[in-house]
């Protein structure tokens, strides 16, 4: 071939860079904006402890523990300083400030808004827990699942407060506002803020 007629070699150089070019700015713009951020795991609780005390000499310490999320709550321990062979409302409420005693624990904890009843009815607020009950010393084991509370997500009760009243909860049968509000269990006979254990 005539050496006049050959056409000159086009350095391969620039597309070579054109390329890794491309590939750098693609792979900043995945990193900056498509590559997936870790998300932190949220801890997930199992355990937690209310110790409760009451002006009255009512106390106790009550257990809740929780297989994994979305397993139901199982709540335990023992109260003491009681009357004897006694029914009184066992209760979860909204607050756990407990600056002006039980008081200032708020109503029952009911995040989807329903009108109290007993643990077991369809409606009811999610912290009706019913009542526990006294042995002859007074003294109160308690023993219960609950499948709407949870330890973990919406249903949270970390951070509330578990009231026991000083009366008999009506579970909502009592025929007026109140027993849809409180069950008429009366005033607050000891309370304790539900915190995470180990």
């Amino acid at each position: 071939m005539d050496s006049a007629f050959q056409r000159p070699r086009q350095s391969r150089q620039p597309i070579v860079l054109t390329a890794l070019g491309t590939l750098a700015a693609a792979f900043l713009f995945w990193a900056a904006f498509l590559r997936p951020t870790p998300v932190p795991a949220v801890p997930v609780v199992a355990k937690a402890i209310a110790v409760l005390k009451g002006e009255s000499g009512a106390s106790g310490t009550i257990t809740l523990t929780q297989a994994y999320p979305g397993a139901p709550v199982n709540v335990s321990g023992e109260l003491y300083g009681l009357d004897p062979r006694a029914l009184r409302g066992f209760h979860i409420h909204t607050a756990g400030d407990l600056s002006a005693g039980c008081l200032s624990a708020g109503p029952h904890f009911n995040p989807l808004g329903q009108t109290h009843g007993a643990q077991t009815d369809a409606v009811r607020h999610a912290g009706d827990l019913g009542n526990i009950d006294t042995d002859s010393e007074g003294v109160a084991h308690v023993s219960l699942e609950d499948s709407i509370i949870s330890l973990n997500g919406p249903m949270s009760v970390i951070g509330r407060a578990i009231v026991l009243h000083a009366g008999q909860d009506d579970l909502g049968k009592g025929g007026n506002e109140e027993s849809l509000k409180t069950g008429n269990a009366g005033a607050r006979a000891a309370c304790g803020v539900i915190g995470i254990a180990e």
